[in-house]
């Protein structure tokens, strides 16, 4: 899997110090609140459990599947919930924690759909990797672990054809490997 990366962007040591840093924002921000993580699957399954690890408050974890990928690199602009019932928030403190923010339609989707069907007292969003390109939707992250260009990322829960998310760091793959 290394062959089929272009460059290796973020080091599985450089990942782990700035989630020390992130966990440490996070936890002054909910210091004496009770928080409720919401991860979205697949991608954010490794962020979710290192990040978490990091975090001594007591929290409730829940998961969403969703997806706005299906095959290929770019979004399919719909975003398919793979599940009926959205988590009990209701008057909670909650973060969302997702992979990558790119286009923003995947989590403008899961923040509409969690503000029309439940009510969270507050509701915010961490994200591994923010790509610095145009949205299709305006939306912000509160919590950010590092900034990237428009580039096709794979590893540490990220992947491509559902491949190479067992990597432990972040790489760009290799021209030719992408099928666009």
């Amino acid at each position: 899997m290394r062959d089929d990366l272009e460059t290796i962007l973020f080091h599985e040591q450089t990942i782990h110090s700035r989630l020390d840093e992130l966990a440490a924002q996070i936890t002054e921000d909910y210091r004496g609140k009770e928080l409720t993580v919401i991860a979205v699957l697949n991608g954010s399954l490794m962020f979710m459990a290192d990040l978490l690890r990091r975090i001594p408050l007591p929290l409730k974890l829940d998961c969403l599947r969703v997806a706005s990928y299906h095959g290929g690199i770019a979004s399919s602009g719909t975003v398919t919930f793979h599940q009926l019932a959205m988590p009990d928030i209701d008057n909670r403190d909650v973060l969302i924690l997702d992979d990558i923010l790119d286009s923003g339609r995947t989590l403008d989707a899961i923040c509409g759909r969690l503000r029309s069907e439940r009510n969270p007292r507050s509701l915010r969003i961490c994200v591994l990797l923010e790509k610095k390109v145009a949205r299709s939707k305006e939306l912000t992250a509160d919590y950010v672990g590092f900034e990237i260009g428009n580039e096709f990322v794979v590893g540490y829960g990220l992947d491509y054809g559902e491949h190479y998310r067992n990597l432990p760091f972040i790489g760009v793959l290799r021209e030719g490997v992408v099928d666009a």
